[in-house]
């Protein structure tokens, strides 16, 4: 099993949700996050005023496949996510060694 962790745009979530659920992915998590890549933040002008905002608003989704799932996972999370600009976001690909249900006690990938 593999974690995978997108960290995106926040104004492309709903669209990466509805293109996972369609892949057949309902369970994720998702966390609004603050931070920057190569960017190193913005700057901004308000009333003629430059601010500068070393951290960007994202959100990260979270989500668990199984092995064989994981190519097709990530090439719709870049096609919902893509917009070509400076920002996009990254995709993290994590080992998962076990996950277990708490309310049925399953374990491995039934669990998932």
């Amino acid at each position: 099993m593999k974690r995978i962790e997108a960290v995106i745009r926040p104004v492309k979530v709903a669209d990466v949700v509805e293109a996972l659920e369609k892949l057949g992915h309902p369970g994720m998590m998702i966390t609004e996050i603050e931070g920057h890549g190569k960017q190193l933040g913005l700057q901004q002008e308000v009333r003629g005023k430059k601010y500068r905002v070393d951290f960007i608003p994202k959100a990260r989704i979270e989500i668990i496949v199984r092995d064989p799932d994981v190519d097709k996972t990530v090439k719709t999370i870049l096609d919902a996510a893509h917009t070509g600009e400076i920002g996009d976001g990254k995709i993290f690909i994590h080992s998962v060694e076990n996950a277990i249900r708490v309310r049925t006690r399953e374990s491995g990938e039934i669990a998932v």
